[in-house]
């Protein structure tokens, strides 16, 4: 193993805690309408007509057909990012891939799924998709709207994630059934709150995400996303009404379908207890796996030989059967 053991924090970002002790967290119960409210919102997301937009990008690459996309999520919005389509390979599944809170500056060349069509749609109020007045940075863009749940951005960011699935669907109907999504720190929290409501993914990978434990997420040192809503609430009163219902461990307990989650036991900007939270909710499945990395969010001794295992991991989680 090799936990970082020199780091310039403030914190320890093991915050004290063994394998063991991660293993054992118990996720949070959701609040009394979790479910309701999640699935009125995945019903009034997907009446929404994505009318996805195709042009050629100006980005090339070799095995790779790069395409700009636009598509319209909830509220009217319009969402940017990047389709990759295999130049050689036919198209046997669709696989949406968010982003962590730095946002995208291109597509990710080197997922190692080929017989894909790979769309990287970047959240509202985030890279292609920014506008003002919704704040581009994460300290900001975490607080938009927070103090009540029906305008909490992260909501808007999980019908983005719903609505990328209905483009992709609108463009290839024939991958239905086979449409998979892939996320880290920020997008893997919102993985884990969209894809227990919606059955047309058919898999989920997430890496080291974000928004597990609520309650415990408003108390840990970081210097991530929680650090700013540590701030905010000191002056602002209490938002643990609002986060509750964007639990990211409580949805993963709904999850059913196959689950490759990545979680790390030292990372300083998504405390580990909150990562393993998620993993944690995932049911006891075969078809389930708990990948543990040493760090997250910090580079270390080992992160090469270790990604690499995951990396291969990941492409037979999303093989084309």
């Amino acid at each position: 193993m090799s936990i970082p053991t020199t780091h310039p924090f403030a914190f320890n970002p093991t915050y004290g805690m063994t394998l063991a002790d991660l293993r054992a967290i118990v996720p949070p119960e959701a609040p009394p309408g979790f479910d309701a409210f999640w699935q009125a919102r995945y019903e009034r997301a997907i009446a929404t007509d994505p009318q996805p937009v195709l042009r050629k990008s100006t980005l090339t690459h070799p095995d790779w057909q790069v395409l700009d996309i636009t598509y319209t999520s909830t509220g009217g919005f319009e969402i940017g990012g990047w389709l990759l389509l295999p130049r050689r390979l036919p198209v046997g599944r669709g696989l949406v891939v968010g982003h962590g809170y730095g946002g995208r500056d291109a597509p990710d060349f080197d997922l190692p799924v080929e017989e894909a069509a790979i769309f990287f749609p970047c959240a509202r109020g985030l890279s292609l998709s920014a506008r003002p007045p919704i704040p581009a940075d994460a300290s900001g863009h975490v607080l938009q709207g927070i103090d009540n749940p029906n305008t909490y951005i992260i909501g808007g960011c999980v019908d983005d994630l719903w609505l990328a699935v209905s483009s992709l669907l609108t463009l290839y109907p024939w991958l239905s059934g086979h449409i998979g999504y892939s996320g880290v720190s920020f997008g893997g929290g919102i993985g884990a709150l969209a894809i227990p409501f919606d059955p047309r993914i058919d898999r989920g990978h997430l890496v080291v995400p974000t928004f597990g434990d609520r309650e415990l997420w408003l108390t840990l040192p970081t210097v991530g996303s929680a650090d700013s809503v540590q701030t905010y609430q000191t002056t602002h009163g209490s938002v643990l009404e609002t986060l509750r219902m964007f639990d990211a461990a409580s949805a993963a307990s709904r999850i059913e379908v196959p689950m490759l989650a990545a979680v790390a036991l030292f990372d300083p900007a998504v405390a580990p207890p909150c990562q393993f939270a998620v993993a944690n909710a995932l049911p006891t499945s075969k078809y389930n796996e708990t990948f543990i990395l040493d760090a997250g969010h910090f580079d270390y001794p080992g992160s090469t030989e270790q990604n690499a295992v995951l990396r291969e991991k990941v492409r037979d989680f999303f093989k084309v059967l």
